[in-house]
């Protein structure tokens, strides 16, 4: 593990918050930590196209609640390394970089946050290596089956998921951002949240990520992978779990989020019928607090 400073204005506002890069799974992730060695572990997983950024606003309330708080920038993303080749990004490789990543703090389970991708990989966490998920929480991603079941039944998320399909085309679609300065993902996030959500710092910060080599191509290529389909042990999930759900979310349609629940054994699920795909932005003290009393339970 080799200390490295993160750019001088990333690191959060929490006095015990660091920066470094770790060896696990065969690449190095570049993961900021924060809080006591010893005190309970939470690791927060982040979306497309955002980095360990996302949680930003999350650290510091983890920190001061009495937990440890990992925040990887993930495979592909920022400063962690970019494997080349589409393989390296199936998502048993994806969930494998979060149980290498508890090893290298010399614990044996954690509690799992994710969003987006991010929940994606902590899905597939918790249906591979349920025994290392303390409790999971899961925001705006459902299921992987009720993912594709929905693909295959409705056509409004078919419509919504065309950019998928979009992505699996080698080269262009990460040419086209680049060339277009990245407006698109920017375009994206500001056009698809509540007015003011993110501001114009928040977006220097993603493009200088965006930009970081070999970067888009690696972020893309986590779609591409989903030609490898992962297969499970099971589809139950049985650790506890609690969905939080933004329900204008432009990208998934919000019945999924009860259908999800049908899979969990032990689950809640807390909607907000005006949050968007970016709840995490949109409202960080509400979810703040129902994480908080998640884990707490």
């Amino acid at each position: 593990m080799t200390a490295r400073k993160s750019p001088a204005d990333a690191l959060p506002d929490v006095p015990s918050a660091e920066a470094a890069i770790r060896s696990v799974d065969g690449v190095e992730l570049h993961v900021v930590t924060a809080g006591e060695t010893d005190a309970e572990l939470i690791v927060f997983l982040h979306g497309f196209p955002e980095f360990w950024y996302q949680w930003s606003e999350y650290i510091k309330p983890f920190v001061n609640s009495g937990y440890r708080v990992l925040v990887p920038d993930q495979r592909g993303y920022n400063l962690s390394e970019k494997p080349t080749g589409v393989r390296p990004y199936r998502l048993s490789r994806l969930s494998a970089d979060v149980a290498a990543l508890l090893e290298t703090e010399g614990r044996e389970s954690a509690h799992i946050i994710g969003h987006d991708w991010g929940a994606a990989v902590a899905w597939d966490l918790a249906l591979r290596r349920p025994e290392i998920v303390d409790r999971l929480g899961i925001v705006n991603v459902p299921h992987p089956a009720v993912f594709v079941d929905t693909l295959r039944s409705s056509l409004i998320q078919l419509f919504k998921s065309s950019y998928i399909f979009q992505f699996q085309i080698p080269r262009l679609p990460e040419w086209y951002v680049k060339r277009a300065d990245f407006e698109p993902w920017v375009s994206a996030m500001r056009d698809g949240s509540q007015p003011g959500t993110f501001t114009e710092e928040a977006f220097d910060r993603y493009r200088r990520a965006w930009t970081q080599a070999g970067a888009p191509t690696a972020m893309i290529n986590w779609y591409r992978a989903l030609r490898y389909r992962p297969t499970v042990p099971d589809k139950r999930v049985t650790v506890p779990t609690r969905i939080v759900w933004g329900e204008n979310d432009q990208a998934l349609v919000p019945e999924m989020a009860e259908r999800s629940l049908g899979y969990c054994e032990h689950g809640d699920l807390k909607r907000f019928p005006h949050a968007t795909h970016w709840i995490t932005h949109e409202h960080p003290d509400r979810v703040t607090a129902l994480l908080l009393d998640h884990f707490e339970q």
